[in-house]
């Protein structure tokens, strides 16, 4: 999950017997006793007692191989995080999550009213803008329709 929304969560539950990793900062969050209103927490009540690897803000190379990165990329939520994926036929991708809602974000330097923390937004945004580059990776945003459009669905996957 890149962050605690209800729209991101809506099937943690189901995985509940799979290692969590998560920023600490956004697992205080989600556990507080008085949770944030855009929380479901029903959605994601059963990681509470799940296994759970933290990180404390600093990405995460889940193989140690460089193919599946957990970036950290705190505004949007305290710790919220993207996922950076090495493919060896379709190249570089990065999952967004909410970094960016929509492309117009990133050319009109917008951010949603709800954001956690605006500052720390967009010191996050120019930071995976520049691992992109680097990296020639592609971006995916999550609520962005074209982005989704041209994706591959199942049965198709990517190598």
């Amino acid at each position: 999950m890149s962050h605690y929304h209800s729209y991101h969560t809506a099937n943690a539950n189901d995985v509940a017997s799979a290692t969590w990793i998560v920023q600490k900062s956004e697992r205080d969050a989600m556990f507080a006793e008085q949770p944030a209103r855009i929380m479901a927490t029903a959605t994601f009540s059963a990681l509470k007692n799940s296994k759970t690897m933290i990180l404390t803000g600093e990405d995460y190379d889940v193989f140690g191989d460089g193919k599946v990165v957990i970036k950290s990329a705190s505004g949007h939520t305290p710790v919220h995080q993207v996922l950076f994926l090495k493919f060896a036929k379709e190249g570089n991708i990065l999952l967004a999550g909410d970094l960016y809602h929509f492309p117009e974000e990133q050319t009109l330097n917008r951010f949603p009213t709800f954001e956690f923390n605006v500052p720390q937004s967009a010191a996050s945004r120019a930071a995976i803008d520049e691992f992109i580059k680097k990296n020639n990776a592609m971006m995916w945003i999550s609520h962005d329709l074209a982005t989704y459009n041209k994706a591959k669905k199942a049965p198709q996957s990517y190598e």
